[in-house]
């Protein structure tokens, strides 16, 4: 009921207008898709471990303590398996949840900003839904959508705080513990700098800093505290490995590597009108941007600037780098683009929709022509399967975007809103399904739960990420065999089966497979130990 409350919302009050894009996002996905390889299957299948064990302190994979990402994700899954049993929508709905919750702290924190300019909760969170990146990751089942919502919960706090010229302990050191529950303590490179340099971007309100600052350690002890309520007994119950991992290889030891890592300092930017897309190929913004040195003085505008600009260089300078990263600095993006619109309305001219729409446009021509493309170049073999009716809308959003041209600022965000964020389910679903024989795992998921419950003798070959244990409800681990030890191991199991993955031009092989079928661009079989003994032999002698 309250779904259908906030459908109906979003067409009559303009405060609600990004309800229906935001149902969209969550529902649409839950039908079309399933479990991505490896990250998505990977973290179902830690909580679905967890869950069979009854054991909610050590997380685990594969029967091994899994220590690189903190509990609270798996907490949340299990919470929706207690109320629904287990199944495979209640963990995916986690995300959206949170998204809807970060919409709403986005549009909370512009009302704390600036109040007597009610237009920009309005439109905040319609701009944050329809960034490219937020859109995909609402329905995505990771970590980076609650961390948002928690540097959104610290940053109600500091901003709070900071109004009423005193920083209490309380909020933000919640906030600062969930967060680190959430993904460890990258969250106070989220909420630590804009908290440290609050004597800049609020110069309208002096107090006593030297309280300030003592108010943020509290809060970081006290975040610390939260955290720790959980790693203590965890380090002790996970043993002497997964403790060490847990209090200095994710702090520490994270930190020095990363900088071994392997994308360089620039590469964040060139990404950008990809993760703001449609927002930064929106020539109106750039109009308003270039006014942003005449309201410096508004506190809000310093704010959000700070933000944005000294988060997004800190992970930057960390040359470990995914776009996902960024997710929790988009909020800092859409409450600096609708101030903008907002204190400098912009003129409605005819090409500034152009760069928007002839990229939706391409999208649409690359869906339609895919299909030509195998053989003649190196593409998937599933993109013969990809339909040209999702092209051809494509086209038709694009050229509703470039040519139906509307005058009212509101109406045009919502306008230009709604394209995008059915273009962020168009294109990819399109991919995701023609490619579903690829990617969906069930059917060889299925085999192994068969096998292992006939007690078969049954290894992997190879790195094992945990993409099968959920979706085949697996009870007990795979063992994992290398290269070093796959003959000796077929050799002491002659009657065993392996689990081998090998190029599509290989393809024939799958005749002596137990069971086949695509995996991305190769090929998983279950394949008799005897058959693979013998080849192993051949090769060796």
């Amino acid at each position: 009921m309250g779904a259908i409350f906030l459908f109906k919302k979003s067409f009559t009050t303009p405060k609600y207008q990004w309800g229906s894009l935001w149902l969209l996002l969550l529902i649409i996905p839950l039908f079309n898709r399933t479990f991505l390889q490896i990250d998505e299957t990977r973290y179902v299948t830690v909580a679905w471990e967890m869950w069979i064990q009854g054991n909610w302190l050590v997380p685990s994979l594969n029967g091994e303590a899994y220590h690189h990402k903190p509990p609270l994700l798996f907490w949340f899954m299990h919470l929706g398996w207690a109320i629904f049993g287990v199944n495979e929508w209640s963990p995916r709905l986690i995300s959206g949840l949170f998204s809807l919750g970060s919409l709403w702290l986005t549009a909370l924190i512009a009302r704390q900003l600036w109040p007597k300019q009610p237009q920009i909760s309005q439109y905040a969170p319609l701009i944050l839904l329809s960034c490219l990146l937020w859109s995909l990751f609402t329905s995505a089942t990771m970590f980076d959508m609650m961390l948002a919502f928690f540097t959104l919960l610290g940053m109600v706090a500091i901003i709070s705080a900071s109004q009423k010229r005193e920083m209490k302990v309380g909020l933000l050191g919640i906030a600062i513990g969930l967060g680190i529950l959430t993904k460890g303590p990258v969250i106070l490179l989220h909420l630590l700098p804009v908290a440290l340099f609050a004597p800049w971007w609020q110069r309208s309100h002096p107090s006593s800093w030297q309280l300030w600052y003592l108010g943020i350690l509290g809060n970081v002890i006290l975040g610390i505290l939260i955290a720790l309520a959980w790693a203590i007994p965890a380090g002790f119950v996970g043993g002497e490995e997964f403790r060490q991992a847990i209090f200095w290889g994710q702090t520490a030891n994270r930190l020095i590597n990363s900088f071994a890592h392997q994308h360089p300092l620039w590469w964040y930017l060139p990404l950008l009108p990809i993760v703001l897309f449609p927002w930064l190929l929106w020539l109106p913004l750039w109009r308003g941007f270039s006014q942003i040195p005449k309201y410096l003085n508004d506190s809000g505008l310093r704010f959000s600037l700070f933000w944005f600009i000294f988060v997004f260089t800190a992970f930057s300078l960390i040359s470990g780098k995914q776009l996902h990263y960024l997710l929790p600095i988009l909020p800092a993006f859409a409450l600096l683009t609708a101030y903008i619109l907002v204190k400098h309305p912009v003129e409605n001219r005819y090409w500034d929709t152009l760069f928007p729409g002839i990229t939706i446009m391409i999208m649409g021509v690359l869906l339609i022509i895919a299909p030509d493309l195998y053989p003649k170049m190196r593409v998937p073999f599933w993109v013969t399967k990809i339909s040209a009716i999702p092209g051809f809308i494509l086209l038709i959003l694009g050229g509703v975007l470039l040519f139906w041209k509307i005058s009212l600022i509101k109406q045009r965000l919502f306008f230009i809103s709604t394209i995008a964020i059915l273009f962020s389910l168009i294109f990819p679903l399109t991919i995701i399904r023609a490619a579903s024989d690829a990617y969906d795992l069930h059917g060889i998921s299925q085999r192994i739960s068969t096998l292992q419950r006939r007690d078969q003798t049954l290894a992997h070959f190879g790195n094992y990420h945990g993409q099968y244990q959920f979706l085949g409800r697996l009870q007990k681990p795979l063992q994992v065999v290398d290269e070093y030890s796959i003959c000796p191991w077929l050799a002491k199991h002659p009657d065993g089966k392996l689990i081998v993955y090998f190029s599509s031009t290989y393809k024939d092989l799958s005749q002596y497979a137990d069971y086949a079928q695509p995996y991305r661009s190769k090929i998983v079989g279950i394949i008799d130990a005897q058959f693979l003994y013998n080849v192993c032999v051949k090769i060796i002698l």
